[in-house]
């Protein structure tokens, strides 16, 4: 495997920014063809994360080593992955640029079939807004402990969100619009919704929000995998658990156990 922090300038967002990479060897017993790279992951960090977070703190690295996935995880601050009403455009940054300047750099599958997109927390919430606003885009989406339902967390009574983040990313709005929030985004998913993965522990504080969102799922008929178990909201939790996200992808090219 290749780990690499890459700097580089977007457009998007006016600035120099960053993304830590992991790029698969080739395997002579698993060779891609001619015309397509390895697959590719885009794995969200949460609000008090970085680009770095997922590398640190979990053995992400050696997970997908034997799977020959490349995975991009970008720098995103705490923005929600949204064009900020006061603040920077993360949403396109996130949608457009990333895709195409990770392309540029790397040789990397641009298949429907190759590609995914997970996250945690604020992550998990960035990477299902993705796959339902984009759903032509992805294979499957995983979210693990995400903020899947923001109009309640702005005012929950236990956790609520920071009133700062709130005015940077969405205003003086009461909720967040429409194409922002997952809830109303499942409840008009169409045909062609990619599966998803829902994970939270059942001690997290995000738990509630996670079954909100599922319901509206199911009753929309969107296919949805739920792994509720204990665990809190920390990174024993998601080391854990993005093991079995990766072992849940539809991987075309993945090895035979043994």
């Amino acid at each position: 495997m290749a780990l690499m922090r890459c700097e580089f300038d977007s457009e998007a967002l006016g600035m120099s920014t960053s993304m830590t990479v992991i790029l698969p060897q080739p395997d002579p017993a698993r060779p891609t063809p001619a015309d397509a790279g390895p697959p590719v992951l885009y794995l969200l960090h949460g609000l008090s994360d970085d680009d770095t977070a997922w590398t640190r703190q979990t053995a992400i690295e050696r997970y997908v080593a034997p799977l020959g996935l490349a995975v991009v995880m970008p720098q995103a601050g705490r923005s929600f992955y949204t064009d900020e009403t006061h603040g920077n455009r993360y949403w396109t940054f996130l949608t457009d640029e990333l895709p195409q300047v990770c392309r540029s750099f790397f040789r990397l599958s641009e298949r429907r079939e190759d590609t995914f997109v997970a996250g945690l927390s604020m992550g998990g919430y960035g990477a299902v807004k993705w796959a339902l606003r984009q759903p032509e885009r992805f294979a499957a989406a995983a979210s693990l402990s995400g903020a899947l339902n923001v109009a309640h967390r702005r005012h929950a009574p236990d956790r609520p969100l920071d009133p700062d983040v709130w005015h940077t990313v969405w205003g003086d709005a009461p909720t967040a619009g429409p194409d922002d929030d997952t809830v109303a985004l499942v409840g008009r998913a169409g045909a062609d919704t990619p599966p998803l993965y829902v994970a939270c522990g059942t001690e997290d504080f995000l738990y509630d929000d996670n079954e909100r969102f599922v319901a509206a799922a199911r009753g929309r008929g969107v296919p949805v995998t739920v792994d509720f178990s204990p665990g809190d909201h920390d990174w024993p939790y998601w080391d854990a658990t993005i093991r079995d996200v990766l072992a849940w992808l539809p991987l075309r090219t993945r090895p035979a156990a043994g």
